[in-house]
């Protein structure tokens, strides 16, 4: 007996989960988004991956697509361009900043954390994504920003 039900219990996982997915719209279909117009990824990752209607983006730093060097400009221009990469690969899924949810930006100093904002808000105009914005020691690359983010499209 034991047997039989340690043998059912899989298929009553699958049954179970493939359940959720119809009467919530859950999707457990995986597709890696890489777009043209933001950096190629500088390590073993993808820009971004949409599972369902969810978009989760890796983060981005201020690196210019067309010449793959910082930004010129310090911090501001490296923010401003991390901003633009991350919209070009939510423009490349078929989402807008309008369907960012959250936000995790990473700077090197936070005495730029004033500036950053205002930045920000010239992306984001109201029902501003949650977000958080930490000081580490260290950007890939050295740079002095990196922004990653999670998108939601409504039905």
């Amino acid at each position: 007996m034991k047997k039989m039900i340690l043998l059912l219990f899989p298929l009553l996982l699958l049954a179970n989960v493939s359940c959720m997915e119809k009467t919530m719209g859950m999707s457990t279909d995986r597709e890696v988004i890489a777009s043209p117009n933001a950096p190629a990824a500088i390590g073993p990752y993808s820009q971004a991956i949409r599972v369902g209607n969810m978009l989760y983006l890796s983060g981005q730093l201020g690196i210019d697509p067309k010449t793959n060097k910082f930004a010129e400009g310090g911090f501001e221009a490296q923010a401003r361009q991390a901003l633009e990469n991350q919209k070009a690969v939510l423009t490349t899924a078929g989402f807008s900043l309008s369907d960012v949810v959250q936000c995790q930006v990473f700077v090197k100093d936070l005495n730029n954390y004033a500036a950053f904002n205002a930045i920000y808000k010239e992306y984001f105009k109201k029902d501003f994504p949650a977000r958080a914005v930490l000081e580490v020691s260290r950007i890939p690359a050295d740079g002095l920003v990196e922004i990653m983010m999670v998108a939601v499209k409504s039905k």
